[in-house]
This record gives C-alpha cells, structure tokens and sequence, in this order.
C-alpha cells in the first residue's frame, strides 16, 4: 500500500508576518512623504513607487506567485504591458484638454469668438379678442 499524499499547503506564518511589517513601514513611509515639502509630481512619483513595492510584496508571497513556474510571469507582464498601452492611448486621446490646446482653423489662425450679447427676451403677445 502506497502513503496517503498530503495536498495539505504549508503556511509560512513567520514570513506572512515579515511581509506584512514591511507593508506596515511602507505606508508609514508613505504618509510621512505625503507630509514633506515636495513638488506635487515628486510626491505622486515617490507614492506611486512604494505602492508598486507594495503590489509586489502583496503578489509574490499573499498570491503565492514567488514559486510559480515562469509561464506565470509572462502572462502577468502581458497584462501590465496591455494595461500600460491601454492607459497611454487614454492619455494621448484626451491629453489635449489636459493641456489647453487651443484648436486653429483651417488657415492657422484661432476662431473669432462671437460677441456676447444679450439673449432677446420674448416679447408678450396681446390676447387676441374673440374667439378660440
């Protein structure tokens, strides 16, 4: 007779532990960024770049991907590729709002704005006498 296979799944609690200090300090890290005087685009560069240690911290050991054979990783860069494309066309597509672009016409020059003027009120009808 052959040993009963254990399918039971060994649970790391110490390195869950660890994993989880790390993602502690990094949102203190985070917050106390958040508090410096930095440009607003620094400030959104350094917290994007600690949530995407975050992510990955939460993907390699929660989502057990650390042990996952390669063809795993070239599905998941697929996807962030995809995703990447996807967002710049977003922004490529909408960025002239984003920018002020003002639109020419079609010998260069800009619109002429029409002057404002004032909506004509309607003016009131006398009732007409008599009938329907």
């Amino acid at each position: 007779m052959s040993e009963p296979v254990s399918t039971a799944h060994v649970v790391n609690v110490r390195g869950y532990l660890a994993v989880f200090a790390a993602l502690l300090v990094l949102t203190v890290i985070t917050v106390a960024v958040a508090s410096l005087d930095l440009t607003e685009s620094a400030t959104v560069a350094v917290a994007v770049t600690i949530a995407t240690f975050k992510a990955t911290l939460v993907a390699m050991f929660f989502m057990h991907l650390k042990g996952e054979r390669p063809m795993v990783f070239w599905s998941l860069g697929l996807t962030g590729i995809l995703f990447a494309a996807l967002f710049a066309f977003v922004l490529w597509t909408e960025g002239d709002r984003l920018a002020g672009t003002r639109f020419l016409d079609a010998f260069g020059s800009a619109p002429k704005t029409a002057p404002s003027e004032e909506p004509a009120s309607p003016k009131p009808q006398a009732a007409k006498e008599g009938g329907h």
